[in-house]
């Protein structure tokens, strides 16, 4: 680009940044590696197999050869079929933007002092949800009048929530007052994973430990 057509761009155009693209992958007679490693359909690898051979087991288990790992050397390669890995990763990919929104939101919910324990165990209940939706939750304690001689009761009622969240919250904000009220952030806790996200990220943590030993 000449200094002439650099001067007859605009500054928005000129220092736009650019487009994220989303990850290509190569299939079947694309894949141009002469020496890959070969991965089941069942997740157990077959082994590093020429490119001819890698076609053939693809044509006999009637699915696509997919190079799911192109960095490696050889090249990772999973026998799946490629419109539903496709329909898989763009799911991920929908899944992060969502948890990556809800961890941007934050929710409040208000206590008293001197909450009664019905309706703690309400809030505590809607905290619960929120933790599990992924959000981080705004925590105030209102204080009125009198109320605010004996601080003490508002820190002992974060500490006794934090107690009923264990493995699902975990303070970000330490407690403070501002005003007549005290504050607190709390956030999701990755220790408190549900049994089926445990599942999916092991699942996930064998694929990557596939990809990092063909290195």
């Amino acid at each position: 680009m000449s200094e002439e057509d650099f001067c007859t761009i605009s500054p928005l155009a000129r220092y736009k940044r650019p487009i994220q693209r989303k990850p290509s992958y190569r299939a079947n007679e694309r894949i141009w590696a002469q020496k890959v490693r070969l991965v089941g359909a069942d997740g157990k690898q077959i082994g590093i197999v020429s490119r001819e051979k890698m076609l053939a087991a693809a044509r006999e288990a009637d699915l696509d050869a997919v190079e799911v790992v192109a960095t490696a050397n050889p090249p990772v390669v999973k026998l799946i079929d490629f419109n539903k890995f496709k329909y898989q990763e763009e799911k991920k990919e929908r899944e992060t933007r969502r948890k990556e929104r809800k961890a941007s939101e934050q929710k409040e919910v208000r206590f008293s002092p001197f909450i009664g324990e019905g309706d703690f165990e309400v809030r505590l209940g809607r905290i619960k949800e929120f933790l599990g939706d992924g959000h981080k939750i705004r925590v105030v304690v209102q204080f009125k009048g009198r109320q605010m001689a004996k601080r003490q009761f508002g820190y002992d009622l974060i500490t006794k929530l934090m107690g009923k969240l264990e493995g699902r919250g975990k303070i970000d904000q330490k407690p403070k007052f501002l005003g007549r009220r005290l504050v607190t952030v709390i956030s999701p806790d990755s220790g408190g994973k549900t049994d089926g996200k445990k599942e999916e990220d092991q699942k996930q943590a064998k694929d990557e430990k596939i990809g990092k030993s063909a290195v």
